[in-house]
């Protein structure tokens, strides 16, 4: 068993491309990534390729047609908003158990404007069924007004995360949105779903993102590791069954399971994160995530939010990328643009939202259908020349 590391990793700015496919823009993530790694398209042994809104369509074979077709084996993977993740995942596990020592993992999507419907699986499923409705403004708002009856949460804390994650996006080139929103106007602006208004809700666009994933031979070999990310855990689970009690508890369960799992498995926990990246598709998403990954402790995520210590110089910075809710939310490249920023700040290349000194950043996405079911992925990540001799760092 080898470790597995992150020795290239890039993303295209999210933005909408309407003169572009979904294979020339990926492609110009495996470009970017290849270029951060030092490597060409011949050096990776296997492709895993992302994508959710074309899985029938072999998009990984249609971007080896821009990249070059070496004849490696190429994997298309769907799974909802963690489709980048898992196709990143499948990639280090490939690399770990030493089938590989060069694996591509991209994650790339085109996103129509306006509201995405869950498509109806179950014609025996009401339309206003365990969450509300089949749309996902409507399910994270159940999720939020659950939270509001249960521990107190007010529409201004859902709020202040998105003034949050947009002053971020004004610190980072690639996001879609770089303007500050005060608290007034996310207040103000339209009502999509209570309590989540418009500027509370993530934005459909293109994008791609891609990581080169590689060996602890291959690191130690070409003199990688002042620039390797470790892969110190990646984990994915679905949910297990429960009964629907209310729409908060299913939701927060495939997260809790996935986040105990990724701990024990990096031998870390959540006071340890110098900074994460986590699945803010709304911002009442977010605050719950806060208590799924042990961020606070039970009815204190809106206490959190307030004291600042989730903002750019707080203890616990979060999405500092400006999250899907200024950055953009393009399905199945959200998993790894997640970890592109994770390693940024790991490789101290973050610029003006740079956390200094950061030795350790954790990435979670959620996706899933309300009719269907759900998965989680987080990935832990680590500044290899931080290192010691045992491949551990000491616990803070």
């Amino acid at each position: 068993m080898t470790d597995a590391y992150i020795v290239g990793i890039d993303m295209v700015a999210f933005s909408r491309y309407p003169q572009r496919t979904v294979a020339e823009f990926g492609a110009e993530a495996v470009f970017l990534a290849l270029d951060d790694a030092s490597l060409a398209i011949g050096d990776i042994e296997a492709v895993y390729c992302g994508n959710q809104l074309l899985a029938h369509a072999m998009v990984g074979q249609q971007v080896m047609r821009q990249v070059g077709e070496t004849g490696v084996p190429v994997v298309n993977v769907a799974n909802a908003c963690a489709t980048g993740a898992t196709a990143f995942r499948e990639a280090c596990l490939m690399v770990r158990g030493g089938l590989y020592d060069i694996v591509l993992a991209l994650g790339v999507e085109s996103m129509g404007r306006g509201l995405l419907e869950t498509p109806r699986r179950n014609e025996d499923f009401a339309e206003e069924g365990i969450v509300g409705s089949l749309t996902t403004p409507a399910m994270f708002a159940q999720i939020g007004m659950a939270h509001h009856l249960r521990y107190g949460t007010t529409l201004e804390q859902f709020a202040k995360v998105a003034v949050k994650n947009h002053h971020h996006a004004t610190f980072n080139p690639n996001a879609f949105s770089r303007r500050e929103t005060p608290l007034s106007e996310v207040l103000a602006s339209e009502m999509i779903a209570y309590p989540n208004t418009r500027l509370m809700c993530s934005m459909n666009v293109d994008g791609a993102a891609a990581a080169v994933v590689a060996s602890e031979s291959v690191v130690r070999r070409w003199g990688l590791r002042d620039r390797a990310v470790r892969v110190r855990a990646t984990t994915l689970t679905s949910n297990a069954y429960t009964p629907h009690e209310d729409a908060l508890t299913d939701f927060n369960q495939v997260t809790r399971d996935c986040a105990r799992i990724a701990y024990e498995e990096a031998a870390l926990g959540p006071a340890d994160m110098d900074l994460i990246e986590l699945h803010d598709c709304f911002a009442t998403a977010e605050l719950v995530h806060y208590e799924n990954l042990g961020l606070c402790g039970e009815g204190e995520a809106g206490a959190l939010i307030d004291s600042g210590a989730t903002s750019i110089g707080g203890r616990m910075p979060v999405n500092l990328s400006g999250g899907l809710l200024s950055k953009g939310h393009p399905l199945a490249a959200t998993g790894i643009a997640n970890l592109y920023e994770a390693a940024l700040h790991l490789r101290g290349d973050a610029g003006a939202r740079q956390v200094e000194g950061a030795r350790l950043a954790m990435t979670h996405v959620v996706g899933g259908l309300p009719d269907v079911g759900s998965t989680c992925a987080i990935h832990i990540l680590e500044r290899a020349s931080s290192t010691t001799g045992s491949g551990r760092v000491g616990l803070r």
